[in-house]
């Protein structure tokens, strides 16, 4: 079996693509790098889903001369949204290689663009129009572009670009090298390859149909800015008994792992950078079910043997089919049932395409969970556990209380009771907290802002609220900045603040509860050291939760 190392690439290229999860290559990136690498034309017939774009990008990426700022690679694409998908790629993929990559399409301001390429870059991506568009005004050079590749020429060719592809090519060096990637080989595909390559190295993969365990998949599609929210939402709504959550990479971990912990969320953290003690403490900790949640990237959960995972939320979307196929297959083990969850932002729709293509299973969209779903499955969550409790026996020694009791309030009003002291009394505001907004899910980037979502919360001293604020000591906050904020927005006195917690991203601050509204609405209005404080009614604590320690006014 060949591997990446194996294939010649550099230390700073394995070690982005390590970190993105790839163990090794697949088919066509294995035949098709080394060919790249040595500088050969390429035809090469692979499905969507196969690893194409780490096939031409990697060898791409190697040979590139970081010292020149004018375009040394050109790539073709027929839909803005795959030259999206690709530039990312090639970013994440050159992580480690100073590079800059640019893609261009139509439905984009071109100022942007103009902007881009006066400063320089490596690699284009774009689509045919507007990459001729740029070659007419004069703002795209393409004579020093080393390498062209045209993806899903196929598709090109449905869409009437070929003779826009020949009008590009004719723009490019002679001598440049050329790979042509298509799903399909249809006539004047062959002969555009005919004309416009060099003696190249057909390449056929044939695709298996990767395939997925029998569990439940689906998908929320989100507004970009509101992904937090709604994954707390959906923790709330599903409940997981254990959950492992996926990001991309080690900063997006210890960030999520925080916000988490900030809102009571039981969770422990793991990347590459952490020990071997630290890994096998925070493992022992998931097993024993003392944290619910696990943030990870792919390469810390390789070979993490849990059973008793419930759910897999891919908070980010991987870039791979075989790396979601690798995510979702942590749950439903051993003959158990299994949820995976994956949130999607309007610009990844196109991966998710291309997951359900390659896998041929398809992924059920949901609607983002209310306020009033979250307490309605809460209701009946606590009604099954009341059974099961009922079921399992060994109420005597409760017996005579309800007995005793039972001579003075009829049996209706004794269980309100008891429920009203184990769940907490509803709110007063109850129609306004059901009525609250809930986070943006529009179809469409650039759609309605963040909405942020309250929940009932419980001071920990008698009297006093304790509220969540999005900043904390890396935005140079200090306890008197808070206070200042409160006493002068809120207009109330600063010795009525309570206790302060200062995390790194975030802070915790306890005032009157009835008080604590007029101070959330007063701190939507301001800033403190000129970042929004974005301020929201704490999660209560869970027993086996808990936020990491941290500064304590």
């Amino acid at each position: 079996m060949t591997s990446f190392e194996e294939l010649g690439l550099s230390a700073a290229t394995l070690k982005a693509i390590a970190e993105l999860g790839y163990e090794e290559p697949t088919p066509i990136q294995a035949r098709t790098i080394r060919r790249m690498l040595d500088g050969a034309d390429v035809i090469a017939q692979a499905q969507t889903g196969t690893g194409k774009t780490a096939a031409f990008a990697l060898p791409i990426i190697e040979r590139l001369d970081t010292r020149s700022h004018h375009p040394q690679a050109l790539v073709l694409t027929p839909t803005r949204e795959l030259a999206v998908q690709v530039a990312e790629a090639f970013q994440a993929y050159g992580k480690y290689h100073q590079i800059a990559i640019l893609p261009v399409y139509g439905g984009q301001p071109i100022e942007r663009q103009l902007r881009a390429l006066s400063r320089g870059v490596q690699v284009v991506v774009g689509t045919p129009g507007r990459l001729l568009d740029h070659i007419r005004r004069g703002t795209l050079a393409l004579d020093q572009v080393r390498t062209v590749v045209l993806d899903e020429a196929d598709e090109m060719l449905d869409m009437g670009f070929i003779e826009d592809i020949e009008a590009i090519l004719q723009e490019t060096p002679s001598e440049r090298q050329t790979a042509l990637f298509s799903a399909t080989m249809p006539q004047p595909i062959v002969d555009l390859a005919r004309r416009y390559l060099r003696d190249p190295e057909r390449i056929i993969v044939q695709t298996e149909q990767m395939t997925v365990p029998q569990i439940r998949q689906v998908y929320y599609e989100v507004g970009g800015r509101d992904k937090f929210e709604v994954l707390a939402r959906v923790l709330d709504y599903e409940s997981p008994s254990s959950a492992i959550i996926f990001c991309r990479t080690k900063s997006e971990v210890d960030a999520l792992g925080q916000r988490l912990t900030a809102r009571a969320f039981p969770a422990e953290t793991l990347h590459g950078d952490m020990t071997q003690v630290q890994r096998d403490r925070v493992m022992a900790r998931f097993r024993s079910g003392q944290a619910e949640l696990l943030v990870a990237t792919d390469v810390a959960a390789r070979g993490l043997d849990v059973e008793h995972v419930s759910h897999v939320i891919n908070y980010d979307i991987p870039l791979d089919p075989e790396i979601y196929v690798h995510r979702i297959g942590r749950t439903g083990r051993a003959g158990r049932s299994g949820t995976a969850i994956t949130l999607v932002t309007p610009r990844e729709r196109r991966l998710l395409k291309l997951i359900e293509r390659s896998t041929g299973a398809p992924i059920q969209r949901l609607r983002v969970p209310t306020i009033a779903d979250v307490i309605a499955r809460r209701r009946e969550s606590f009604k099954e556990t009341l059974r099961e409790t009922i079921a399992a026996g060994g109420l005597e020694p409760y017996v005579s209380i309800a007995e005793d009791l039972g001579e003075e309030y009829s049996p209706t009003d004794l269980a309100a009771a008891a429920f009203k002291l184990l769940l907490g009394e509803p709110p007063e505001d109850a129609e306004d907290l059901l009525a609250e907004q809930e986070p943006d899910t529009t179809e469409e980037e650039g759609g309605r802002r963040p909405r942020r979502r309250r929940e009932q919360s419980f001071g920990p001293e008698r009297g006093m609220t304790r509220l969540y604020l999005d900043v904390g000591r890396n935005d140079g906050v200090r306890p008197a900045d808070i206070v200042g904020a409160i006493a002068n927005e809120a207009n109330i006195p600063g010795r009525a603040v309570g206790a302060i917690e200062l995390f790194e991203h975030f802070s915790f601050v306890e005032v009157p509860s009835n008080l604590a509204e007029r101070v959330v609405r007063a701190l939507k209005r301001t800033t403190i050291r000129g970042r929004p404080i974005a301020p929201s009614l704490a999660r209560p604590r869970r027993a086996t939760g808990g936020a990491r320690s941290g500064e304590r006014r």
